[in-house]
């Protein structure tokens, strides 16, 4: 199995990242701030004003470290890439896949049911845990919808359908989101989801955490030679990971919903670290942005038993043990792909 490496976030606005020897140097205003060899990196994301050197990228490309800048909020703006690796067999068989319909939608169904049925469990938990009243019977009532959504999932067959099915399932689900925040419901409210730019504190942290959930799971398929732009649920648009985005509707309730809950309801974070700009965004402040950060990282340490391979793994290795498990499902080596099922 794979091992998990860190992480490196880089937020410190004014650094430079540089290359010495096999190691990765951060300074800050010519004063080295950290130094820490590349084989103990999985990922570096810059935040900002963040630069390197053309010799850290190079680097970063011959050993499989993903490299992505993004802005202070958390948008997507750009990553580097190395050398293509992977079985090119494997991705043919992934594009033909993608064209084809039919097949397209048996991979999209078993994703919709996996990410529709962590959102009811998500749901279920949440009303077990609270004293009974009306929050608990709306909770209990969407998810009892999300059952019947599920039953009509497992026997549709058309690509069109089961996308449709999905936007319903996320409407019932965000539908009763508010009633999963528990603290500080005066700063940290949700009406409805919000994506660019996002407009409320809650939804700001939900788009962070799925930009580096989207960064997590871009590496993975990448790892294990999958092409992230070529999905099967998700409708192909130049410079979209759309196979990202279809392998992360499994853990978005499952990492980054409960994350989000968590950071809220313990009150660690606040609703002075949030600002509203002019154009109405909500954007996090540094110290917020370090605490999600350093939140995600422990979070991503944790570990569970793996419901399929049955193995205890890291929380960050999901994205890679289903990139990984797809890949085999291609290449005809398990019958069919199975999505993570949080129990």
């Amino acid at each position: 199995m794979k091992h998990l490496l860190n992480t490196l976030f880089v937020t410190t606005q004014g650094s430079y990242l540089s290359k010495e020897g096999d190691t990765v140097l951060v300074r800050v205003e010519k004063e080295t701030k950290l130094q820490i060899p590349i084989h103990t990196l999985g990922g570096i994301v810059c935040f900002g004003q963040v630069s390197c050197s053309p010799f850290l990228m190079e680097m970063c490309g011959k050993n499989n470290v993903n490299l992505s800048f993004m802005s202070e909020n958390g948008k997507f703006l750009a990553r580097v890439q190395g050398p293509v690796s992977g079985n090119v067999l494997l991705r043919r068989e992934q594009y033909h896949r993608a064209d084809d319909k039919v097949a397209s939608a048996g991979i999209a169904k078993v994703l919709v049911l996996a990410k529709v049925a962590n959102c009811r469990t998500v749901l279920l938990r949440a009303a077990r845990e609270r004293e009974a009243g009306e929050a608990v019977d709306a909770l209990i009532k969407s998810a009892d919808y999300l059952s019947v959504l599920l039953e009509q999932v497992k026997r549709a067959d058309e690509l069109e359908y089961i996308r449709g099915k999905e936007g319903e399932a996320a409407r019932v689900y965000f539908g009763v989101f508010d009633h999963l925040i528990v603290a500080q419901k005066e700063d940290f409210y949700f009406h409805e989801r919000s994506r660019r730019p996002p407009l409320d504190n809650v939804n700001a942290l939900l788009s962070f955490l799925y930009t580096l959930l989207a960064h997590d799971t871009v590496a993975a398929l990448e790892g294990v030679g999958l092409d992230p732009q070529v999905g099967f649920l998700h409708c192909e648009r130049p410079g979209r990971p759309s196979l990202a985005l279809d392998i992360m509707e499994e853990f978005r309730p499952y990492l980054a919903d409960r994350l989000a809950l968590s950071l809220i309801n313990r009150q660690q974070v606040k609703g002075k670290g949030f600002e509203k700009t002019e154009s109405g965004a909500v954007m996090m402040d540094d110290a917020t942005r370090k605490e999600l950060l350093v939140s995600y990282q422990k979070r991503k340490q944790e570990e569970i038993v793996h419901p399929f391979i049955n193995e205890k793994v890291a929380i960050g290795l999901l994205p890679y043990v289903q990139a990984l498990l797809l890949a085999r499902y291609l290449r005809g080596d398990i019958d069919g792909y199975p999505p993570f099922f949080w129990k």
